[in-house]
C-alpha cells in the first residue's frame, strides 16, 4: 500500500480550530438550526434535477424537434448538470446533505448520471483534496500532466502557454472524466491502496465503472441519436456542448479557490510533516470569492465560500454565508489571514495570473528572491 502519510503539526495553534468549532456549533444550537439541508436546499435540488432531465425528456418525446431548440435543450442540460455537480451530489457525497446516509447515498449516486463514478470522486475530492489541499503529490486536484498548478511541480516549455490553453482543457474536463479519467484513476488508486478504504476491490470497481459508463452512453448518446428528430451529429454536438459547459463551470469555480497568487503550496518536511496544523493549512491554501453575489452563490452550491467548505465539509453549503462571518472573525482573533476576493472576476484574474507566472517561471524567480 502507498496511502498518503502526510502529518500536520498539531502543536501549531490547536486552539484556533477548537474555538472555531465551538463558535460555529453555538450558532446552530442558539438558532435551533440543523447543519443539514433546509427547505431551500430541497427546492434547489428539485430545480437542478428538473433542469437536467426535463430538456432531455422534451427531446426524446419529440416535443422539441427543431435543431436550434434541440441545441438549446443541451445547453440547459449543461447548466443542470453543473448545478447537480456543484450543489446536489457534492453535498451528498460529503455526507452534509442529510443525516440520513441513504439519502446522501442516493443523491451522491447522481454523479453517475453526469458521466462520472462516485467512488473515484470521493477518493479524489474527500480523501485527497480535502486532506492534502495544494500539497503536490497528494492533492489530485492539482495533478495534471498538461498544467503546472504548483510551484513545486517541474516547469515544462509548454507551460508558458498554459494561461491561454487552460480554458480549452477546462472545457473538456468532464468529457475526459467520462471517457478516460475514471479508468486511469482506478489503476492509480488501486496501487495506492485507496480502493480498499471504500470497501472495493479493483475488479469490482472496474466492473461497476464499465457498467455505469455503458448505461450512461445509452441514455445520453445512443437514445438521443436514435429518437431525436435531428441529424445524428446534432445530438452528438449537443452532448459535447453540455459537457463543455459543465467542464468550464466546475474548473472555473474550484481552481480560483486554490490556485491563485494569494494561496500557498506547502511541502512536507523530511518527517512528512506540514508546518501548520490542518485548519491553518486550509486557511493558507484556500480562498473565498464573491460573497455578495447571492444568485451566483446559490447556483454554484455556495462554493464561493470555499474556506468554510474546507473547514466544515459536513455542513450543508446553504449555511456557509452565515458561518463565514464567524470564520472570518475567529481568524482575525487569532491573527490568521483570511483570503478573499470581492468578485468572481477578481478570483479568475488571480487564477490566470498565477497560471501565467507558473508557466513563465516568474513565480519561481520572485519566490527565489524572498
Amino acid at each position: 500500500m502507498n496511502i498518503p502519510t502526510v502529518k500536520f503539526n498539531k502543536q501549531d495553534q490547536p486552539e484556533f480550530l477548537k474555538e472555531l468549532r465551538t463558535r460555529v456549533n453555538a450558532y446552530f444550537k442558539e438558532n435551533n438550526i440543523s447543519k443539514y439541508a433546509n427547505f431551500n436546499m430541497k427546492i434547489k435540488t428539485i430545480f437542478m434535477l428538473l433542469l437536467y432531465f426535463i430538456p432531455y425528456l422534451l427531446m426524446l418525446t419529440g416535443i422539441i424537434s427543431t435543431i436550434g431548440m434541440v441545441l438549446f435543450m443541451w445547453v440547459l442540460m449543461g447548466f443542470g448538470m453543473s448545478g447537480i455537480g456543484l450543489s446536489v451530489m457534492h453535498d451528498a457525497n460529503h455526507g452534509s446533505y442529510s443525516k440520513n446516509k441513504k439519502v446522501n447515498k442516493v443523491l451522491g449516486f447522481m454523479l453517475n448520471f453526469i458521466g462520472g463514478y462516485h467512488i473515484n470522486w470521493i477518493i479524489q475530492h474527500n480523501v485527497l483534496h480535502h486532506s492534502y489541499t495544494n500539497i503536490d503529490g497528494y492533492d489530485d486536484d492539482i495533478a495534471n500532466p498538461l498544467m503546472r498548478f504548483s510551484p513545486n511541480q517541474k516547469r515544462k516549455y509548454m507551460h508558458r502557454f498554459q494561461a491561454f490553453y487552460a480554458p480549452f482543457f477546462y472545457a473538456i474536463m468532464s468529457i475526459y472524466w467520462f471517457t478516460a479519467k475514471d479508468f486511469l484513476q482506478l489503476v492509480r488508486y488501486n496501487k495506492k491502496g485507496l480502493l480498499s478504504g471504500q470497501g472495493l476491490t479493483f475488479n469490482k470497481a472496474l466492473t461497476r465503472i464499465i457498467f455505469h459508463k455503458v448505461w450512461y452512453t445509452v441514455l445520453f448518446i445512443v437514445l438521443p441519436i436514435m429518437l431525436v428528430a435531428v441529424p445524428w451529429w446534432i445530438s452528438l454536438l449537443g452532448f459535447f456542448i453540455m459537457h463543455f459547459i459543465t467542464g468550464l463551470a466546475l474548473a472555473l469555480i474550484f481552481q480560483p479557490a486554490h490556485v491563485i497568487q494569494e494561496t500557498e503550496f506547502p511541502l512536507p518536511d523530511k518527517n512528512s510533516t506540514i508546518e501548520n496544523n490542518w485548519a491553518i493549512h486550509q486557511m493558507k491554501t484556500t480562498s473565498d470569492f464573491a460573497d455578495k453575489s447571492v444568485l451566483f452563490s446559490w447556483f454554484i452550491g455556495g462554493l464561493n465560500y470555499q474556506i468554510e467548505h474546507h473547514l466544515f465539509p459536513k455542513i450543508c453549503h446553504v449555511h456557509y454565508k452565515k458561518i463565514a462571518k464567524i470564520v472570518k472573525q475567529t481568524a482575525a482573533d487569532f491573527d490568521i489571514t483570511y483570503h478573499q476576493h470581492k468578485t468572481f472576476f477578481g478570483a479568475l484574474k488571480s487564477h490566470f495570473s498565477m497560471l501565467n507566472q507558473l508557466g513563465t517561471g516568474e513565480y519561481d524567480r520572485r519566490r527565489a528572491k524572498t
